[in-house]
């Protein structure tokens, strides 16, 4: 397996990113040693806070969350998935599959002796991270699902993200920091759209963006349906807090926290909110009110 490293210089004066680089070697399959990047920053003898992005995004979505939260005294993982940020990013998409992203980030949570957990998912960090609160539900103390999906092929996919899914496999022009700008409400700066751009020096960098939306399972025979099946029966049965933090404007996910808020036990009776004038990326648009949100339900919970 081939795989590219982004050089450092790339992120180099990134806006309110001020944070140490963390990296550990991952060798669980055949695929051989990739090196994993992550943020941690707080005390370790603190709670954890993990902090799990989505498509095409890394830790840098977390920025204006990460100071809010620490403030409060948890401690911050905020890891860059396999083909995202500064982590390694092997070159060719059928490299990467829905389990090998679950098996990466099992061994990142393994070897970091991750415990007493409160996840934050968005996006494919929901679709990564209930499948290890499912695999290690003793490890998670309590959830925060934000604009993600955890589909089994049984419910139609939004018409916004199937469109999204054609265009990933089709586009020749993959313009991450554009991408982002259309996903969220609020405009981003010169310098936000710089720091999504800087993983992807150029195409070569993309395979694992550019195929993320089509590892989504969206038909009932897709490869990793038994998978989520499996996992959904131990979601249905978590009675740690779970809370929906889902934005008012997102055609991709909306609708979802209602499904995880009827079949998620851990979900009645908690604060679930709606964020108002938030797109798909609302770490963009509702950073601090979702930072605020998160901090509130770790002390009430």
């Amino acid at each position: 397996m081939k795989s590219l490293r982004t050089p450092d210089k790339c992120f180099a004066n990134l806006p309110d990113f001020p944070y140490e680089p963390h990296y550990l070697e991952l060798s669980n399959d055949n695929l051989g040693s990739l090196r994993l990047h992550y943020i941690d920053t707080g005390p370790n003898s603190a709670e954890t806070v993990l902090l799990m992005h989505g498509e095409p995004t890394w830790s840098f979505l977390y920025r204006k969350l990460i100071p809010i939260i620490s403030a409060a005294g948890y401690r911050l993982i905020a890891p860059d998935l396999i083909g995202f940020g500064r982590s390694d990013k092997p070159v060719r998409q059928e490299d990467y599959t829905y389990q090998r992203h679950v098996d990466w980030m099992q061994e990142f949570i393994d070897r970091a002796l991750l415990q007493n957990i409160t996840l934050v998912c968005h996006d494919w960090g929901g679709l990564i991270g209930l499948r290890l609160v499912a695999n290690n539900p003793q490890r998670f103390d309590r959830v925060v699902a934000a604009n993600t999906t955890f589909p089994t092929g049984n419910k139609k996919m939004s018409a916004a993200f199937l469109n999204w899914q054609k265009f990933a496999k089709e586009t020749d022009d993959f313009d991450v920091g554009g991408i982002l700008g259309l996903g969220s409400i609020k405009p981003l700066s010169p310098e936000v759209v710089a720091a999504y751009n800087a993983p992807f020096p150029d195409d070569s960098y993309k395979a694992g963006a550019r195929v993320f939306p089509l590892l989504v399972p969206t038909s009932p025979d897709d490869p990793a349906v038994p998978a989520n099946r499996k996992a959904w029966e131990v979601l249905q049965k978590f009675e740690r807090p779970f809370l929906t933090a889902f934005s008012d404007s997102d055609p991709i996910t909306g609708g979802w926290d209602l499904i995880f808020q009827k079949q998620v036990p851990g979900a009645k009776g908690q604060p679930h909110a709606t964020l108002k004038e938030g797109g798909h990326f609302l770490q963009e648009d509702c950073g601090e009110e979702l930072a605020h949100l998160v901090v509130g339900f770790i002390g009430n919970c």
